[in-house]
C-alpha cells in the first residue's frame, strides 16, 4: 500500500474531516465492529436512538469490546440502555465513554477506565464520522441534501464497495481528469472546468455519456467534493439525480468505498414504478462508477503526475487536499492561495447557467 508520507501530503496520516462509516441499516440491537484509520471502533444505537462510537480497546485488559459473539454479555444484551459493557469482564461505559459500573468491585472506579468517543452524525441513511488529529470540533459541515425529505425524490440504498487498495489521492485526482472520460466512461464532452473554493472542489462538465445519457441526450454534472471524503454530483440529462460517492480511510493506502443515488421522479409524489426506475438508474451509476473502480483496483500508485499540457489541474487539486493533513490554522491560507478556477486547455468552460445553479 502507498502511504500518505509517500505522496508528501503532511505530518497527518489521516486526513481531518467528515467520513462515512456505516449504513443506518447496519445497526442492529448489536454492536457494529469498525475500523477506520488504522483503530478499532465500536458503533452502536442506545435504547433511545442515539448512535454512539466508541474506541474499541477496553483499557482494562485491552479487549476488543465489539468483536464478540459468544460472551454471555454478548448473548444476553451488551447494550444496557445508552451504554455498553466489555464482554470480557462486563466492565459498563456511557455514551461519554466512561466506565459506569464494575459489576464485581463497589469501590471507585479507576479514572482512566474510559473510552475514546467520537462525534458522530445520522443523516440521508449513512453515519458520519468527524475526524481530526488534532482532536478539535468540525470546521466544516456535512452537505445538506434537501432533497432526501421530498416525497417526489427516491431515496437511495447504499451500494457496499468493500475496501480498495489505494491512498485516497489517486481518487481524488478523478475531479481534475477530464481525459479520462472519454476512453473509460463514453464521454463527449462539451465542457468541463474545476472550481477550489475554501473545503470544496467542484467539478462541472457536460456531454454525451454511453452509460448515464441516450442518444443525443446532454448529461450534465455539477460535482462537489465537501472535505477529503464526500463527493455530491447533481446528474441533469434523462434523469434528474443526486450521486453519492464516499470513501473512508481503513488503513493508510486503504479505503473502503460506498456508492448511492437519488432520483427525482416527475410526479409529486414517487410510485411503485418510480421507485423500480431508480434502482434500475442506480444500477447504471454503479456501473459506470466500476469503470473508475476497475482501474483503481490494479493500478500503480502514481506520487508524481507525468503532467502534459492538455491533461486537467491534477497538481491544483493534489495542493487542494495537503490542507486536510496538515495543522487546521493553516488551512485559511492554504485556501486563499488555492482558491479559484482552473481549465483544462481543449474544453469549454462551464456556461453561466451552470455555475450559477449552486452547490451541496
Amino acid at each position: 500500500m502507498a502511504t500518505t508520507t509517500e505522496y508528501g501530503l503532511g505530518p497527518f496520516t489521516y486526513p481531518r474531516g467528515w467520513f462515512m462509516i456505516a449504513d443506518s441499516a447496519e445497526l442492529t440491537d448489536k454492536v457494529l465492529p469498525l475500523r477506520f484509520f488504522g483503530q478499532e471502533f465500536a458503533l452502536y444505537r442506545g435504547e433511545n436512538g442515539q448512535v454512539i462510537l466508541h474506541s474499541a480497546i477496553c483499557p482494562h485488559m485491552g479487549t476488543n469490546i465489539a468483536r464478540n459473539t459468544t460472551s454471555y454479555v454478548v448473548i444476553d444484551g451488551q447494550i444496557e440502555g445508552n451504554s455498553i459493557r466489555c464482554p470480557y469482564h462486563g466492565w459498563r461505559y456511557g455514551p461519554d465513554g466512561k466506565c459506569d459500573d464494575i459489576p464485581y468491585h463497589d469501590g471507585p472506579i479507576p479514572g482512566k477506565a474510559t473510552l475514546t468517543t467520537w462525534r458522530v452524525e445520522e443523516r440521508y441513511g449513512c453515519i458520519w464520522m468527524w475526524h481530526d488529529p488534532e482532536g478539535g470540533e468540525p470546521d466544516y459541515n456535512l452537505p445538506a441534501i434537501p432533497e432526501w425529505n421530498e416525497q417526489r425524490w427516491v431515496n437511495w440504498q447504499i451500494d457496499h464497495l468493500g475496501e480498495l487498495d489505494i491512498h485516497p489521492q489517486e481518487v481524488l485526482d478523478n475531479m481534475a481528469d477530464a481525459p479520462h472520460l472519454g476512453p473509460i466512461h463514453g464521454s463527449t464532452l462539451k465542457y468541463f472546468e474545476n472550481e477550489l473554493r475554501d473545503h470544496i472542489v467542484i467539478q462541472r462538465q457536460g456531454g454525451g455519456h454511453k452509460t448515464l445519457a441516450q442518444g443525443n441526450t446532454l448529461l450534465e454534472t455539477d460535482t462537489f467534493y465537501t472535505g477529503p471524503g464526500i463527493l455530491l454530483s447533481r446528474l441533469t440529462g434523462f434523469y434528474d439525480a443526486l450521486m453519492l460517492i464516499t470513501h473512508t480511510p481503513v488503513e493508510d493506502g486503504r479505503i473502503k468505498v460506498w456508492h448511492a443515488l437519488l432520483v427525482r421522479s416527475e410526479m409529486e409524489t414517487a410510485s411503485d414504478e418510480d421507485v423500480a426506475t431508480a434502482r434500475s438508474f442506480q444500477a447504471d451509476s454503479l456501473a459506470a462508477f466500476n469503470q473508475d473502480f476497475e482501474v483503481w483496483s490494479a493500478k500503480a500508485p502514481i506520487f508524481q503526475i507525468m503532467q502534459i499540457k492538455n491533461d486537467g489541474p491534477f497538481h491544483k487539486v493534489r495542493e487542494w487536499y495537503r490542507q486536510f493533513y496538515n495543522p487546521r490554522h493553516e488551512a485559511a491560507d492554504r485556501q486563499a492561495k488555492m482558491n479559484g478556477k482552473y481549465y483544462t486547455p481543449w474544453l469549454e468552460q462551464a456556461p453561466e447557467d451552470v455555475v450559477a445553479r449552486g452547490r451541496y
